[in-house]
Order: structure tokens, then C-alpha cells, then sequence
């Protein structure tokens, strides 16, 4: 047998669990056998579940003390790599039952932090008691400082670009001019016996100015189901709102609204400030955003939702309608996460369509595409596969 096919039966022999159907016939050694001891931990050796349903998915077999499931997961951190500890823990949670773990120190210093971490320890938020609190805002902020240091530079330099070029003047500064539109607009004043333009009109990039020149206003669903998205919107919140050229409104709803506008300067007192779960009212929530609104033509609003309307379903369209009719650039994103598009309701999404408003998920990643093309007024780049 040559390495490549041991090397399959090996890592089918990991996910199988060894019983004696596996079909493998590969015998574990060395730190494959502690490997599959972390695995069986989890998922079990399948007998039971065997025996029960005739099966051949492994049944869970962790406990649920503290201190093995501790033990746990420092062993999987050594043999597995980042990404497939997050999975794990993820998996410990929902199939065992194990969130209430969380609830204790020992257990968040233990874990693998990430974006879907955050939201279990959000939606925990209630229940935490206090000696718990100071550890979960710190694998909170080592999260959300994780991701500003990927995605703020970025956001800053495409919005940055954008805000200039949607206030183009006619007589800049020979360092602001745009010479690809210069040229463009005077191409039929080209000299052919001195093979050149004369720029009879040029076209610069407006100089940003310390005064506001647009206005964001975040509006989130904070629904279970958005915990990733409500993450990542405020720490994109956070970056927008560290930007002069721009005002920053975050808002969250779920039956109810709350404005947490006060609090970006601070993205984890923003996410401690959300409420995961709940029902969902998006006309209440887009009639408080309007009530906002004081320069129509200079302001984006941003809902992201699964759209899956508690409230007034016609209120809520006739709102975006009234909004954009106004001159408000409206994105609709079903999703800001990196998992793509969740459930969600097409019909809701098919009518805001109809408005000039597409709903598609968006990756954090093409978040700053999507606002720099709203603040210039210009098509949203909406993936192909929406």
C-alpha cells in the first residue's frame, strides 16, 4: 500500500471511530490514538447510537463536568488546527448541550475565540454572573480586535476614495485632479500637430472637509439567527463611526429598538448592549431610522435582516419606498457574515427587489465595495449568485 493510500485509510479511519464495520482495518498509533480519543469525546463510538437506530453516525460522549470538558479542549487545541477547534467547540455546544459551561471562567479561558463564540457568550449575556463577566468581555474584545486590525484599514482606505469622488469639483488643485475624467471630458480638444489635450475643463477630487458629508445609519436585526452579522456590523460600526467625513448611526431592534449610537466608540459595549433572540419588528425599526434622517440625499441606510417581518409588512415596504423616493441610498443585507446567505423571506426580499433595493448576504470582506458604491450612488455589487 503506498503512503497515499494510507494516508486516506488513516483519515477515514478518524472519522469512522473505529468499530469493527468501519471497513478500514487501519490501526491507530502515537498521537493519532489521542487524536481519536478527543474525537470519540464528542461524537462518541457510535454503539449506542448503533444499537438504538442502526446507524453509523457517532453518538456524543462527552461529559458535561467542567473539568474534563477543560481537558477537552485543551487537547483538541493541540491536535488540530484553529479552524477545526472552532467547529469542535461549536459542535459541543449545540449537539451536548454544553452553553451553560460557559458561564464559568475556567471554560472561556479554555476556548478557541471566534465571531460564532461571541455570539453564544451574547446571547448568554443575561444569565452571566458577574465573576464571569470580566473574562467574556475579554475573549470578546481579543475577537473584535481581531477583526478591526483584518478589516479597518481597508474600510477606511475604500470609503475614503469613494467620499472623495462624490464631491468632484470643477477647479481643484493640480494635485486633486482626476486626469482619467479630465481627459475623458476633453478628448475633443486634442491638437493633433502636438499630439495633446488641452484641458479646457478640469475634473478634480473634492478635498474632504471637516464638515459631515454623509450619514450611515446601521440598522440591525438582533434575532438568534443573526448573531454573526450583529458582530461583525459592530465593528464595522465602530470603524465607520472613527471616520470624520461620515456620521454614524448604529441602531438594533428586535420587538423593540435601541439606539446604541452612544456607545461605537466601544464595539464590545456595543455587542454587551445587544440582545440576542427575541421577536423581529422591521417597520418599527426602519420608522426610527427615518425619524433620523435630516439630509436624505447624503445619507445610506444599511438594514441587515433575514427579513422575516413580526410587524407591519406593508408599512415596512412603503418605508423603504417613502426612504428611497427621498433620496436615501437603501442596501438590504440578509446577512454580514462569512457563512453566506442564512433562511430568510424570499417574498420580502423579491418585494424589496421590486423597490430598487436587492437583498443579498454580503461577506465582511465586500462590505466596504458595498458602502463605497452606495455613497457614490452607483450600483451595489450584488453577487452573482443572488
Amino acid at each position: 500500500m503506498d503512503d497515499v493510500a494510507r494516508e486516506r485509510l488513516r483519515r477515514w479511519r478518524l472519522v469512522l471511530g473505529g468499530e469493527a464495520a468501519d471497513g478500514t482495518g487501519c490501526a491507530l498509533t502515537g498521537k493519532d490514538v489521542a487524536m481519536d480519543g478527543a474525537l470519540a469525546a464528542l461524537y462518541g463510538n457510535g454503539e449506542e447510537k448503533g444499537r438504538k437506530r442502526a446507524g453509523r453516525d457517532r453518538s456524543a460522549g462527552l461529559g458535561a463536568s467542567a473539568p474534563s470538558v477543560a481537558r477537552w479542549l485543551g487537547d483538541i487545541r493541540t491536535y488540530f488546527p484553529s479552524s477545526v477547534v472552532q467547529v469542535m467547540q461549536r459542535d459541543a455546544i449545540d449537539r451536548l448541550g454544553l452553553s451553560t459551561l460557559l458561564l464559568e471562567p475556567e471554560m472561556l479561558e479554555a476556548v478557541e475565540a471566534d465571531v460564532h463564540l461571541v455570539g453564544t457568550l451574547l446571547s448568554l449575556n443575561k444569565v452571566m454572573p458577574e465573576t464571569t463577566k470580566e473574562t467574556a468581555r475579554a475573549v470578546v474584545r481579543k475577537v473584535v480586535e481581531d477583526l478591526e486590525k483584518r478589516l479597518a484599514t481597508r474600510t477606511r482606505a475604500t470609503l475614503t476614495g469613494a467620499l472623495d469622488r462624490s464631491a468632484r469639483v470643477s477647479r481643484p488643485r493640480h494635485r486633486d485632479i482626476d486626469w482619467n475624467r479630465t481627459i475623458a471630458a476633453n478628448l475633443k480638444h486634442y491638437l493633433p500637430e502636438y499630439r495633446t489635450i488641452v484641458p479646457e475643463r478640469l475634473i478634480g477630487y473634492g478635498r474632504a472637509s471637516q464638515s459631515t458629508k454623509k450619514e450611515v445609519i446601521l440598522c440591525i436585526d438582533q434575532s438568534g439567527s443573526m448573531a454573526a452579522s450583529v458582530v461583525y456590523a459592530s465593528v464595522f460600526g465602530a470603524v465607520l463611526a472613527s471616520m470624520r467625513t461620515i456620521s454614524t448611526r448604529l441602531v438594533v431592534f428586535d420587538t423593540a429598538v435601541v439606539d446604541l449610537t452612544d456607545q461605537l466608540d466601544d464595539p464590545v459595549d456595543v455587542l454587551f448592549g445587544t440582545q440576542l433572540g427575541g421577536g423581529t419588528d422591521i417597520n418599527r425599526a426602519l420608522a426610527y431610522c427615518q425619524s433620523q434622517i435630516t439630509r436624505p440625499a447624503d445619507t445610506v441606510v444599511v438594514l441587515i435582516s433575514d427579513l422575516y417581518e413580526g410587524g407591519i409588512r406593508d408599512g415596512m415596504l412603503k418605508r423603504v419606498a417613502a426612504m428611497k423616493a427621498s433620496g436615501v441610498q437603501f442596501v438590504a443585507l440578509l446577512a454580514l457574515s462569512d457563512e453566506g446567505a442564512p433562511a430568510y423571506d424570499r417574498e420580502h426580499a423579491a418585494a424589496l427587489a421590486a423597490l430598487g433595493a436587492p437583498a443579498f448576504a454580503c461577506t465582511p470582506d465586500l462590505f466596504p465595495e458595498v458602502m463605497a458604491a452606495a455613497i457614490e450612488k452607483r450600483p451595489l455589487p450584488v453577487p452573482e449568485s443572488v
